[in-house]
């Protein structure tokens, strides 16, 4: 059986960076096509369908949160079904259709409401039922697209390189340095040419950029059908976790051994590409699972002739991986609340502030200014490993320098700073409208504050260096603490994280503004910002966020990470080191 397995795998013809042309071309354009419609897609909304700013945000985080939470169902349906090859084929089709039903909805007018005029502004045409649900077709076939290109990109590219050779490793990594190239590319491409043209040109036009980008990007896919690897579905590996936790319940009525880790039944497949894991003494009761009974059979190999009626304790360790991850996940949600309004509100305190450069007419689109949170994760990403890193590892004699806990750390306190600043620049915004002269005024605005709205780059250049030590340190840490045969899974964790953050943002949102748009003080969140007071929100969300740090250092100091049986504070240095292997 052995003899059979390496040699059907010394049959797969590994093209490696032959193949890399046509994958990363294909995810460029895909990453231009995506992001250049969702990049500017809630000033689109309030712009082009006439949509209220609370409606049109609360829509956008429902959108994104959905998206992400739609990574999780593809990559499920990929590991049990599909194969990676063939669920990019479809969601990369999905994708292109998606964003050309959007731009049509630019492009015909009787897709979309009529213009709203300045002096209309009290009688803006909403979108009709039709209009409506035209749009959320598109976003629909957006959002299956989504949860096939995300959980399924990077590990197709990763499948194309053969892992078990020097050459192959080192093409790994290289494709890890280029795939989120890639990505910091087509956002900064998005958020200045693609806006500029869809803002300041034509909506129609701008939107047909995406759409012929994803059209690229699906003949530069399926160009190399013939070359690539093609990984099969092997079975998700959900179906594991879920035989440890009913056999853990039906077995709950018996005693936990003295000794679990020599007197529980122990059994790895030989084929299996997932590292021995040490007991460890968290989350007891799933040591049931692999308590063996008289009535429980075992096959001549050494394993379980039931594997719902008997698991082994290697499956059980690696369900206690998955557990020990969720509380650091659910702070990861937390703190993305404060970087979702990084994209969401603060495109709006730019439309209403002074985006022209210096005295001539040149006006920046108000989208573009999200670029400066990309600039600052760009610079700031090898500065910190080129720089920081080998400066912390000599200085404190440990792999890496800080671990993968302290990095995500560092980022969740940033956050409190970035929610903070985005207050004082905000009061100041306001205060400037309302006492000095203003340069204009919006139909559904209100007046545009002579404030630059360069004054925003702090708040949010704090949100991309926050999100260069907590979003970078998280996929590292999900990766790297997941079962090896799980990966595909732990891609899909941090995109579900992004679709909490994106909902609780809606929810907050939703709640502050039913809450104050009565009230004496007026309401936080209104159309015009000039008469709301946004600043206040923020500093809730920095609240928010202090309460989340201190919830993420008590789980930090709860945490054991993989192959370890010690805390993690305590092992922060050694455990880097001992679980080097399984890191690669």
């Amino acid at each position: 059986m052995e003899k059979n397995e390496k040699n059907e795998e010394s049959k797969i013809n590994y093209r490696g960076w032959k193949a890399m042309p046509l994958v990363i071309g294909n995810e460029t354009f895909e990453k231009l096509g995506a992001l250049g419609t969702l990049s500017n897609l809630l000033v689109y909304l309030t712009v082009v369908f006439n949509m209220k700013n609370i409606t049109a945000a609360t829509m956008i985080n429902v959108f994104n949160g959905t998206t992400n939470l739609a990574t999780l169902v593809g990559a499920f349906l990929c590991d049990s079904y599909f194969g990676r090859y063939n669920t990019l084929s479809f969601a990369t089709v999905a994708s292109f259709l998606g964003l050309l039903m959007i731009d049509l909805t630019a492009a015909i007018n009787k897709l979309h409401p009529p213009h709203c005029e300045a002096e209309e502004k009290h009688s803006c045409q909403g979108p009709t039922t039709g209009q409506m649900a035209f749009l959320i077709a598109s976003f629909g076939l957006l959002i299956i697209g989504a949860g096939g290109v995300r959980p399924c990109n990077l590990a197709f590219g990763v499948d194309q390189f053969n892992p078990k050779t020097e050459s192959g490793k080192r093409g790994i990594n290289s494709f890890f340095n280029w795939y989120f190239f890639t990505f910091t590319f087509a956002k900064m491409v998005s958020l200045t040419f693609v806006v500029y043209v869809q803002s300041n040109i034509s909506w129609a036009i701008g939107l047909s950029i995406p759409a012929i980008l994803m059209f690229v990007a699906c003949v530069l896919f399926f160009a190399g059908s013939k070359i690539y690897v093609k990984v099969k579905a092997s079975g998700s590996p959900l179906t594991s976790v879920a035989q440890v936790i009913m056999v853990a319940i039906k077995k709950r009525r018996l005693k936990q051994p003295e000794q679990p880790w020599i007197s529980l039944f122990s059994y790895t497949p030989p084929n299996s590409i997932n590292s021995h894991l040490p007991y460890t003494d968290q989350f007891r009761f799933l040591n049931k699972a692999a308590i063996a009974t008289p009535k429980d059979q075992i096959n001549p190999d050494g394993s379980a002739a039931n594997p719902w009626r008997l698991c082994s304790l290697q499956q059980v360790e690696e369900v206690k991986c998955l557990l020990r991850v969720l509380p650091i996940w659910v702070a990861a949600v937390v703190y993305h609340v404060a970087i979702v309004q990084q994209q969401t509100y603060v495109v709006f305190q730019a439309l209403q502030s002074n985006r022209h450069l210096g005295q001539g007419g040149f006006e920046i689109p108000a989208a573009t200014y999200i670029v400066f949170t990309m600039l600052s994760l760009t610079i700031w990403i090898p500065i910190y490993d080129r720089v920081i890193v080998p400066f912390l590892q000599r200085l404190r004699g440990k792999e890496g320098g800080i671990t993968l806990l302290q990095r995500i750390g560092i980022g969740l306190f940033l956050s409190i700073f970035t929610s903070l600043v985005s207050a004082l620049i905000e009061d100041r915004r306001r205060i400037i409208a309302l006492t000095k002269p203003t340069l204009e005024f919006k139909p559904r605005r209100g007046a545009v504050s002579s404030f630059s709205a360069f004054w925003l780059v702090p708040q949010l250049s704090l949100a991309g260096l926050a999100e260069a030590f907590a979003a970078v340190g998280q996929v590292e840490f999900y990766y790297k603490q997941f079962p090896e045969n799980m990966r595909t899974i732990a891609g899909s964790l941090f995109y579900c994280g992004l679709a909490g953050s994106s909902y609780l943002s809606s929810f907050l949102i939703t709640i502050v503004h039913r809450n104050t748009k009565d009230s004496p003080k007026g309401n936080w969140l209104p159309e015009d910002l000039n008469k709301g007071r946004l600043d206040y929100f923020y500093y809730m969300v920095a609240a928010l966020e202090a309460l989340n740090m201190i919830y993420f250092l008590v789980c930090a100091n709860w945490y054991k990470y993989k192959g370890s049986g010690a805390n993690a504070i305590e092992l922060e240095g050694k455990n880097q080191g001992t679980s080097k292997k399984d890191d690669v």
